[in-house]
């Protein structure tokens, strides 16, 4: 982070050490001068995963630093504005919202303004047909009956629009997915979203590093939640596809 760009509202060293010593030891040894370090993400990975998980806990009171940290590792302002839209759909709205505050004011001490974000009404990408055919299909076999709402907006505002935004590539929206849901305890959901992460191009290197990250910003329980299904996964797309 630079020395211009303070996080004004974050917790200092000595505020931690006054009330937990230890504490301030691991988060020096083990987050600052390890986790962060470690070669399985990049930062700008790393970043992505971290507000992630925040704003799907919102744990407001680390959002001013890692923001910032996350502008300065490379996550576009754009990128930034594009995943607090992404999690108003996966976290809900008021998840969402939390982030507003301290966004709007890195934005203004960084000069960031409106035509560096994403517009209303983007050019969006290409809908893999295939793909989402059988997605479609298989929302609509089961839930049509139990709520026609959800399943519509399910199809019309997530797959063919909020998807298809460009501000995000599809590797790092569906990392963002990924790391909420893992963080917001959401296991059900995981299956479908990782194994998507995964053909959008996010190794097995890569998601098992996301693991083991989101144990110290969501808590060993969701990560230790979610390693069932990320073993199963990671099994089930080891297995050669055309064995009779």
């Amino acid at each position: 982070m630079t020395a211009s760009n303070p996080p004004q509202s974050a917790l200092t060293p000595e505020d931690i050490q006054a009330v937990s010593p230890a504490l301030t030891s691991y988060t020096q040894k083990s987050i600052s001068d390890d986790l962060w370090k470690r070669p399985g993400l990049s930062a700008r990975d790393r970043s992505i995963v971290t507000v992630s998980a925040l704003i799907a806990r919102i744990q407001t009171i680390g959002m001013l630093h890692y923001f910032n940290i996350a502008l300065d590792s490379g996550v576009k302002a754009s990128e930034l504005s594009e995943i607090v839209t992404h999690l108003a759909f996966y976290c809900g709205w008021s998840n969402a919202l939390s982030a507003v505050p301290s966004l709007k004011a890195i934005f203004a001490q960084r000069g960031i303004g409106a035509d560096q974000l994403p517009g209303v009404s983007p050019r969006l990408l290409p809908l893999d047909e295939a793909a989402e055919a059988q997605r479609a299909t298989n929302v609509e076999q089961n839930f049509r009956a139990v709520a026609p709402g959800v399943v519509e907006y399910t199809t019309d505002l997530l797959f063919h629009d909020l998807w298809l935004r460009p501000a995000l590539a599809p590797r790092d929206r569906s990392l963002v997915t990924v790391s909420a849901l893992i963080a917001a305890g959401q296991v059900a959901q995981i299956t479908y979203h990782l194994s998507r992460a995964m053909d959008n191009g996010l190794t097995q290197a890569q998601a098992s590093e996301v693991l083991t990250h989101l144990a110290f910003y969501a808590g060993w329980p969701n990560v230790f939640s979610a390693l069932p299904i990320a073993k199963d996964v990671f099994e089930k797309r080891s297995k050669p596809t055309n064995v009779r």
